[in-house]
């Protein structure tokens, strides 16, 4: 059984908006942080948002500059990632990753033990 599934991607023009859910199958994900990554064609993996379990912290990349939103509903077992004002190089596979162990909120794609198999999103010009 995946333990993360991502839904909400899809294709939208420059400054659109997309909300990326992310369903994990464990009860025991309220005690998980949940990061969000993507990842477009010839680059590397890298960190977008991750919201801590518990703690309600959140954190974002440099380049999300107060456009994304990442929120946790626990009792729907469910991370969010509201996304607005879109741009072409927002376009990439987006996955959601969880630390189960730990409940840290890192760049380091290595230190979140399970993930979903993504969701793409394509922004036009």
């Amino acid at each position: 059984q995946v333990p993360l599934v991502e839904s909400g991607g899809g294709v939208v023009q420059t400054g659109g908006s997309l909300r990326l859910s992310c369903e994990a199958s464990s009860v025991a994900s309220p005690y998980w942080s949940i990061a969000w990554f993507r990842e477009a064609p010839e680059k590397q993996r890298e960190g977008v948002a991750c919201a801590q379990a518990k703690n309600g912290r959140t954190s974002y990349a440099p380049f999300v500059k107060g456009r994304f939103t990442i929120s946790r509903d626990d009792a729907k077992n469910t991370v969010y990632l509201e996304m607005t004002n879109l741009q072409p190089e927002d376009t990439g596979t987006y996955y959601c990753a969880a630390d189960r162990q730990f409940n840290w909120c890192t760049w380091r794609p290595t230190d979140f033990d399970a993930w979903g198999r993504g969701t793409q999103v394509t922004v036009s010009s």
